[in-house]
């Protein structure tokens, strides 16, 4: 099947040479001044007159051209004859159109300050094998920097076949950990999930610091990825000065803990499922005691995205919930924003063209400014998150800011 690659001309790429044509036409149709020879009044013998030094013209410098790989599933092959989208390709296909249009509408942003790029865009289809394939691509090796691909896998085959690479490499949307990928060349820019347990026991310890934790699990291993590193950063904050008390619960049954809870101090319950009939049965029954026990929940940051989960019900169980891209639409910087890219495109800016705009201002200045080495100097404040990079050795940049939210008048509202 041949590879279909979508390469769009450089961005406002030729104005320098519209400023140079325009000073030199200038200097051509303005008025030749010559030199007149004035002979001294006295006798004294005449030197010959000097000859005039030649102007130099001041020629404007050409803004560097800074070129940028975009790798995202579009999955163009799909509109071969008697091929067709799928559900799961077409949405992957929007996360491609609405990144590519936030990021392209940030560097449209920043040629318009004086910086120039050359956009080149290709269709990874959401394939390992194209992945694989496109890190062969001799335009793609030649770039200042490559964005994509979207997803762990189709990153990881892309930069396994990529090792003699000099430039940045960027996960652009994925949590996953970058040691999947062993290459310290890649720029993570959605905190791990790790960071999340991080911040929520930093919280737990600055604002709460209780004498024991509760950690309701389900059962399923995947919940290690959150617990693992949440302990860690219990033990290691509060000094191991704070007990953790981890049961399984079974059918929402919490009777074998309640010996164990305070009636006049916050009983801390961390819970890092997030399987909906598991959560529906255990939040109600924590739901029944709140009443006679002070409760506080500390849920996973995919929580945020399910809608089976009541506002009403986590505002009465004091829920906290961590998270890197929550988006306040009622904001004033997000109102102009979606109002400029409705022109710009004659649609609804999705989060992900949100996403891309951030990532697009941020990741355009710092590689025009050759800042990309030496991330943790720039923070910046964005749409959706903010970008604060830690270097970790052999892992690269990895953005490592995570807020904490509680519910409160029945939404979420940012408190750290």
């Amino acid at each position: 099947m041949t590879s279909v690659v979508s390469r769009l001309q450089p961005l406002s790429g030729n104005r320098w040479f519209i400023f140079l044509f325009i000073a030199l036409l200038g200097a051509a149709c303005s008025p030749k001044l010559k030199p007149v020879a004035v002979r001294p009044v006295t006798k004294e013998p005449e030197r010959p007159a000097e000859k005039p030094q030649p102007v130099k013209e001041n020629k404007p410098v050409a803004p560097k051209t800074s070129t940028i790989a975009l790798l995202l599933p579009f999955g163009l092959d799909r509109l071969a004859p008697g091929a067709s989208y799928s559900s799961s390709s077409l949405h992957e296909a929007d996360i491609a159109v609405g990144y590519y249009q936030g990021f392209k509408l940030a560097l449209d942003s920043l040629t318009g300050k004086g910086y120039n790029y050359k956009l080149m865009v290709y269709d990874t289809r959401g394939d390992k094998a194209q992945s694989h394939s496109l890190a062969n691509n001799p335009a793609i090796r030649a770039s200042d920097m490559v964005v994509g691909p979207v997803f762990p896998d189709d990153i990881k085959a892309f930069t396994g076949n990529f090792t003699s690479m000099r430039q940045p490499v960027v996960s652009p949307l994925s949590p996953a950990s970058p040691a999947a990928y062993k290459n310290q060349q890649v720029i993570t820019m959605v905190p791990p999930l790790e960071y999340h347990a991080w911040a929520a026991a930093k919280y737990i310890k600055e604002n709460i610091n209780p004498e024991k934790i509760f950690v309701l699990r389900s059962g399923f291993n995947e919940e290690n990825e959150y617990l693992i590193p949440l302990k860690k950063a219990i033990d290691s904050l509060g000094k191991k000065h704070i007990k953790i008390i981890t049961l399984t619960v079974i059918h929402g049954q919490l009777s074998s803990l309640i010996p164990q809870f305070s009636t006049n101090g916050t009983n801390v319950f961390i819970i890092p499922a997030t399987d909906q009939h598991f959560l529906t049965i255990t939040l109600r029954s924590l739901d029944s005691l709140h009443n006679l026990y002070p409760v506080t929940v500390f849920g996973h940051p995919n929580w945020v995205n399910f809608s089976f989960l009541k506002a009403e019900l986590l505002q009465r169980l004091d829920t906290y919930i961590t998270s890197s891209d929550r988006i306040n639409y009622k904001a004033e910087n997000i109102i102009a924003f979606m109002r400029r890219y409705r022109e710009a495109y004659h649609t609804e800016a999705t989060a992900f063209a949100i996403k891309g705009f951030d990532e697009g201002l941020y990741l355009g200045r710092q590689l025009s400014e050759g800042n990309l080495k030496n991330l943790a100097q720039t923070e910046y404040s964005g749409l959706h998150n903010d970008f604060k990079f830690e270097k970790k050795a052999g892992l690269g940049w990895i953005n490592t800011h995570v807020s904490v939210y509680k519910y409160a008048n029945f939404e979420l509202k940012k408190v750290e």
